[in-house]
């Protein structure tokens, strides 16, 4: 734990970064608290007085109202109607005014209360005459009462109260705008110490820029240089007694032994410069020859299969045979020759793919034919094969070489075939998308391994469960490259022990 230790700067920042924020918080809870307080003080002593104030007002009035009408009622059943409401209107006004009182007030509201609460009582106790005299069939005198004395009382405690209303707005008022002030007041303060904050935050944050990040940054530089076998730069740390002194001290020790090695390196290499230009050559031309002899003896055994099986044919059975029969099994014979024929001309352009060199002719073509084909090939090679058609909606024509691309299909349908068990299904399928000829190939073999999936189409890769099965590992590299050519795309689904899925699509028209 030197004074001068990158840990100890970290963590003296990190302290520092969260005292910052403690302080922040509860400077930010302390002037919350001032704005609380303030909105207390109207939420519940003015709002709650202006309210109680306005029930006040409304059932003075329904009051005066009620007792207006108590004069107008003529029969009993409107007496009681009227006595009724009166008595709820009473009780209504007493509960507000015990509300009021229950709050603490100020002096000169507690005055004007007073003499409110004295006024009405005095109003109450005309209201009552009146009542009495018009109750007792003296509605004249009840109505000269109602028109003098009862609505001079009214009127007084109606307009004390409207001055004990206005006050009461008046401080409400008031109070908001020192709870608005004192709002504005903590915003400020608070604005103020974020913005302290974030400026003491963006001090730390250029601190551990300039002398943790930066040197640490040239030295992750420093050593990706010396990966890159690049020597000539400074070490500009070394002076440096913490953390990082070391590391730049530690990178200059790779810098020389880098050099060292580097010299002794350019000997050696200068050396074998000589024999890898002599060597190369020699391996393109054997590597060209063994494409060709492994293209070659794939290719061909096919037709010369079924050259041989007719010829088996033609001798155990050459005394039975009628000369339909004969015609029929020399047009296959000649047949597989025409295929050899084609698969000669053919196989210069596939070795031509497969060294990157390619004659492309590209032509309007019939893909079920193709495929067909290919098919039919195998299934007179291979005995016992079943091989499965499904074609739908099939674009009558695709441009695109008719040559390699049956080399394509029939590599793949020659490869469900190989890592399948006998008899197992092979299902070919063709179909159309907008635009596009999509050909698949599925088999129910050995699968192939997930994690060798992304080198299926790499050249010479073969997959490690396919060892005792004959094969060059050409065929696959040899259909990517002749979709590559066709502008399309190919890609394959397996699940080891399940089977393999591979898809062709390719455009209906090649630029």
């Amino acid at each position: 734990m030197h004074p001068h230790s990158i840990r100890v700067r970290l963590y003296s920042v990190s302290a520092l970064i969260f005292l910052l924020v403690i302080g922040l918080g509860v400077l930010g809870f302390a002037r919350l608290s001032d704005v609380n307080l303030a909105s207390e003080g109207i939420r519940n002593h003015w709002l709650r007085d202006t309210r109680i104030l306005g029930d006040l007002s409304n059932y003075m009035s329904d009051y005066r109202t009620a007792e207006a009408t108590y004069l107008l009622s003529s029969t009993p059943l409107e007496f009681a109607a009227s006595a009724k409401e009166i008595a709820t209107l009473q009780a209504a006004v007493s509960g507000s005014q015990r509300a009021y009182e229950e709050i603490a007030q100020d002096p000169s509201d507690a005055a004007l209360y007073a003499g409110f609460s004295s006024q009405w009582r005095a109003y109450q106790a005309v209201a009552g005459r009146v009542v009495a005299s018009a109750r007792e069939g003296r509605t004249a005198e009840a109505i000269s009462l109602y028109n003098t004395d009862s609505r001079r009382a009214f009127d007084s405690s109606s307009d004390l109260l409207s001055r004990l209303t206005d006050q009461t707005v008046v401080k409400t008022r008031r109070d908001s705008e020192q709870a608005a002030e004192t709002y504005r007041h903590a915003r400020t303060i608070v604005m103020m110490a974020m913005l302290l904050v974030a400026g003491l935050l963006l001090g730390v944050v250029i601190y551990i820029s300039r002398s943790i990040l930066g040197p640490l940054l040239e030295l992750v530089n420093n050593m990706h240089r010396l990966a890159d076998h690049q020597t000539d730069f400074t070490i500009s740390s070394i002076g440096r007694n913490d953390e990082i002194g070391e590391m730049a001290r530690a990178v200059a020790v790779f810098r020389d032994n880098a050099v060292a090695l580097m010299t002794s390196q350019r000997r050696l290499i200068e050396q074998a410069a000589a024999l890898e230009a002599g060597l190369e050559n020699e391996r393109k031309l054997t590597a060209r020859q063994r494409d060709f002899v492994s293209m070659t003896s794939h290719e061909f055994r096919t037709p010369l299969t079924i050259i041989d099986a007719h010829a088996q044919r033609l001798i155990k059975t050459c005394d039975r045979l009628e000369s339909a029969d004969v015609a029929e099994r020399g047009a296959s014979i000649r047949g597989a020759v025409q295929r050899i024929t084609n698969l000669m001309d053919s196989l210069l352009g596939a070795s031509r793919v497969l060294d990157g060199e390619a004659v492309f002719h590209p032509c309007d073509c019939e893909p079920g034919g193709l495929i067909r084909d290919a098919c039919q090939v195998h299934r007179d090679a291979t005995r016992g094969v079943v091989i499965v058609e499904e074609f739908s909606h099939l674009p009558s024509a695709i441009n695109g070489d008719p040559k390699l691309l049956f080399h394509a299909f029939s590599n793949l349908i020659s490869n469900a075939i190989k890592y399948s068990s006998p008899g197992s299904p092979i299902e070919v399928s063709a179909g159309a998308e907008p635009g596009w000829l999509v050909m698949q190939v599925r088999d129910h073999g050995i699968g192939i391994p997930a994690r060798e999936r992304d080198r299926l189409f790499e050249r010479f890769f073969r997959g490690s469960n396919a060892t005792g099965i004959a094969g060059t590992g050409v065929g696959l590299h040899l259909v990517a490259m002749v979709v590559a050519l066709h502008q399309g795309e190919v890609f394959a689904e397996s699940l080891e022990g399940v089977g393999s899925r591979f898809v062709i699509r390719l455009p209906l028209k090649t630029a």
